[in-house]
């Protein structure tokens, strides 16, 4: 059996397309991995800038995709070995990181991760399968 891991995703251009304050459309695929990590034992934390009611709005996105969140904008076990405020993960998927796939839509700053080459990422490192 492989390893539970840790993964922090972004929310704006990651599981949502731009549009903040608000909640934009979904990102195609970004559920369904989402909810297939988490089914192969994998812990995921929400890692945003969106704090208030902006920040639940985000969580209530979770909610109502069934994809429960072990943390948000932190992870709960890592105040037992270092007081640092970075979440600690073993992956973070977030649109503005290097490397991340993304694919562009219409208009300025109107890109969002392309799930379907994450998911092959993921198979390929072998943190999900089929």
């Amino acid at each position: 059996m492989k390893r539970s891991l840790i993964i922090a995703v972004d929310f704006d251009g990651t599981c949502v397309e731009h549009d903040y304050p608000t909640v934009g459309m979904d990102v195609e695929g970004a559920a369904q991995t989402l909810r297939r990590m988490q089914s192969q034992g994998h812990r995921l934390i929400l890692h945003t800038m969106r704090s208030g009611e902006l920040l639940e709005d985000a969580c209530r996105w979770f909610e109502r995709h069934d994809i429960k969140l072990w943390g948000v904008n932190r992870n709960p076990e890592q105040r037992a070995w270092t007081e640092s405020p970075k979440v600690y993960a073993d992956y973070y998927i977030d649109d503005a990181a290097l490397g991340c796939p993304i694919m562009f839509l219409d208009g300025v700053r109107h890109h969002v991760v392309d799930w379907a080459k994450v998911d092959k990422l993921l198979k390929r490192h072998g943190v999900i399968s089929d």
